[in-house]
């Protein structure tokens, strides 16, 4: 796959929560508590959405290009929407920011192009799913379950969609305004958060307790991308030594490189989890503003 370290210990967080929710599911499965075969086909989704990202799903040019970091003030990924392209462009040359401020802001951006494509593999989940229930000849009670799974993805459709058109909002003012220093949080999954939580169903004290609780995610979130800044310059060096022939040196090169990719993937993996729990509380606050 030519990934690079920190894709690779990426993937191994993305695998871990994927092989977590199959074996519950399978637990669920078993009990027979999941008969409408909503959470299968959100599994499934999930793993589609996972082989895309890392290019394992067939599709040439379909893996991401692990740009984590601005290098030399270029970046060789494409944000695959003219929108963001031009953004993006006005951005660099406008002279409101920082390489630090650069950086995040291509993160935010990088983050904004994931959402779109989550958004899209949904779209085609949904888009085949109807196609084989309009095909349906004898409407039956099991019908009507893949009408309500169908609504709730419908539903989903339309989180996503309003997160999106949120985010890029948030990019527009960023890059023609540049960051505000007063803001609350930087990191764009968080800030993706807080302005869904903002609209869900929460009362003043919940608000409050999520916000301090989003801190703490953050917090966790700017460690992860230290580790993994520390693993990409780890891994660097291990390529230089490898050439020296000093195989203390080396030696002491590779636990290095081996520890921090065990500690990059453990907290790739707590992030991400942390990530879930954290969307899956607003979304069923804003399912029940729509009740």
């Amino acid at each position: 796959l030519h990934l690079s370290a920190v894709k690779l210990a990426e993937l191994h967080s993305d695998l871990k929560i994927q092989e977590k929710d199959e074996l519950s599911w399978k637990k669920l499965k078993a009990e027979g508590l999941d008969e409408d075969g909503e959470k299968e086909a959100k599994l499934r989704r999930n793993l589609n959405v996972i082989l895309t990202k890392y290019g394992m799903n067939g599709k040439k040019d379909s893996q991401l290009v692990d740009t984590n970091y601005i290098k030399d003030g270029t970046e060789s990924d494409t944000l695959d929407d003219p929108r963001l392209e031009k953004l993006w462009s006005k951005a660099k040359t406008s002279g409101k920011f920082s390489d630090e401020e650069l950086d995040k802001l291509w993160r935010e951006f990088k983050h904004h192009k994931e959402k779109i494509r989550e958004y899209n593999i949904l779209l085609e989940t949904v888009s085949r799913t109807e196609d084989i229930h309009k095909n349906l000849i004898n409407p039956s009670e099991e019908n009507l379950v893949k009408e309500e799974i169908l609504h709730n993805k419908h539903r989903e459709l339309k989180e996503k969609l309003r997160s999106i058109n949120q985010g890029f909002e948030r990019l527009r003012k960023v890059s023609h305004q540049g960051y505000d220093t007063t803001s609350e949080f930087e990191e764009p999954r968080v800030i993706d958060l807080w302005d869904m939580a903002k609209s869900a169903n929460f009362t003043e004290k919940e608000l409050e307790s999520f916000r301090e609780e989003l801190k703490h995610f953050e917090a966790k979130i700017e460690k992860h991308h230290h580790y993994q800044k520390q693993l990409e310059i780890s891994h660097q060096k291990l390529k230089h030594v490898e050439g020296t022939g000093d195989k203390d040196h080396l030696n002491r090169n590779k636990e290095k490189y081996a520890m921090l990719q065990e500690k990059t993937k453990e907290l790739g993996y707590k992030v991400k989890k942390h990530l879930q729990d954290l969307s899956s509380r607003i979304s069923q606050g804003l399912q029940h503003n729509e009740l």
